[in-house]
């Protein structure tokens, strides 16, 4: 399955949940906003959205400084 994250392209090699795709993807979850196919989709609902051949997803983490 293709997937485009942050602009790259992606082979995974099955279906895989926006949960499990953020975790291999990001250091901190707790910081991540998510999008998929330039919606954007809140933590309590990535274990059960299903990413599928095509997605785009935008992972964007807030850092803090100042």
């Amino acid at each position: 399955m293709k997937i485009t994250i942050n602009g790259q392209s992606k082979e995974l090699n099955d279906r895989s949940s926006l949960h499990e795709i953020i975790t291999q993807f990001s250091k901190d979850c707790s910081r991540v906003i998510a999008e998929v196919n330039g919606e954007i989709v809140k933590s309590p609902v990535w274990p059960s959205t299903t990413i599928k051949d095509g997605d785009t997803i935008e992972l964007v983490t807030f850092v803090g400084g100042g």
